[in-house]
């Protein structure tokens, strides 16, 4: 839990870090509206990315799948994950603001770091694209991918800066000599940044691996944070039968206060069961279904948090007096739902008597 919390903080604290200091240093962030677009999609795709591929449950845990989803990646092995996104990040940073200062060997190092990271992001593009067959999943696996393929953009980008830049000084650069001017224009980049980095990939990635696992890691935890998963493309276990759905509301016990109040209109199904329906009732869940059709992965995070602090609260409304203070409470998030209700849905009103219908 502290290092899925650890994940959370960095993943959206991390980047706007790096994107000041990349505009502080004027070099490879454009001050222009295609860059401010980019960065925009960008810092928004981070969490919506965190919220649908760690937030949930492990491959071992079952689940009600309308509330809950399983985490793309094992929980006991992202750490690693997390490492080496953060030696990206830092890569990146060094490679922007001090391309000039860095030495030859920490140089080549970055750039074989930014190497890892593209292969590591094409496989978590390739992990969560795929639905999940047999099962009603609403995942939007292009959207998940958006973050892995920005953060490819990113770094291609920064190699080609720092390319270009070591292709503008040995330009700079000129010999007497022809053929030591050959090598200079020749294999003054291409040597250090294609011999040294190829070179250096798979020591960086054993030493990052060793150093982890210190840590408690495993020497393949790499695979495993992909593997040890279910519903996702590389995942190699299947779910544990889902748990029965619940759905606990606290409109629904508000409905069950003194009738003057709450003005119950009739009796209604979920699940199987009958209860008490009012107004607010029907529109609190026309408005989480109009949430689950525009927005499923959201959707989820919330269904998610509500059953986890909500239902123990509705536990202790167990008295008519409880549930009319509730249904009171709850008239202004009554009042925005109906407004969401009626600027996105075309017939609300059809929508709103619809739920619960016998």
């Amino acid at each position: 839990m502290l290092i899925t919390i650890c994940i959370i903080i960095f993943c959206i604290g991390f980047p706007l870090l790096l994107f000041q200091m990349l505009r502080a240093s004027g070099s490879t962030i454009p001050a222009s509206i295609g860059g401010t677009l980019f960065w925009c999609i960008y810092l928004l795709a981070i969490p919506y990315f965190v919220f649908t591929t760690v937030l949930g449950a492990d491959y071992n845990e079952a689940i009600d799948p309308i509330d809950n989803k399983y985490n793309a990646f094992c929980s006991d092995h992202t750490l690693t994950l997390f490492m080496f996104l953060l030696i990206f990040y830092v890569s990146l940073i060094l490679l922007n603001k001090k391309r000039k200062q860095l030495p030859p060997l920490a140089y080549a190092l970055c750039m074989a770091f930014l190497i890892i990271g593209i292969a590591i992001s094409f496989i978590v593009i390739l992990q969560v694209s795929g639905e999940y067959e047999d099962r009603e999943w609403s995942r939007d696996g292009g959207m998940i991918a958006i973050y892995p393929i920005m953060n490819i953009l990113l770094a291609l980008w920064c190699m080609y800066k720092a390319i270009e830049q070591e292709i503008t000084n040995a330009t700079a650069r000129q010999y007497k000599n022809k053929i030591l001017n050959y090598l200079n224009s020749s294999l003054t980049y291409s040597a250090r940044l294609s011999v040294w980095v190829v070179f250096l990939l798979v020591p960086a990635f054993a030493i990052v691996t060793v150093i982890l696992m210190l840590f408690g890691q495993d020497s393949d935890s790499m695979i495993k944070a992909f593997t040890e998963t279910a519903t996702w493309n590389f995942s190699r276990h299947e779910p544990l039968p889902y748990l029965d759905h619940e759905g606990h509301y606290l409109c629904t016990v508000a409905a069950c206060g003194h009738p003057k109040i709450v003005k119950p209109l009739r009796l209604g199904i979920r699940h199987g069961h009958e209860i008490i329906v009012n107004r607010q009732l029907m529109v609190a869940n026309a408005y989480e279904e109009m949430i689950q059709d525009f927005f499923p992965h959201f959707h989820r995070f919330i269904r998610h948090a509500y059953d986890k602090y909500g239902y123990p609260l509705s536990k202790h409304i167990i008295k008519p007096i409880h549930s009319d203070i509730t249904y009171i409470l709850m008239k202004p998030l009554e009042w925005f739902f109906l407004i969401n209700l009626y600027l996105f849905c075309t017939n609300p009103e059809v929508k709103i008597k619809k739920q619960y219908s016998k």
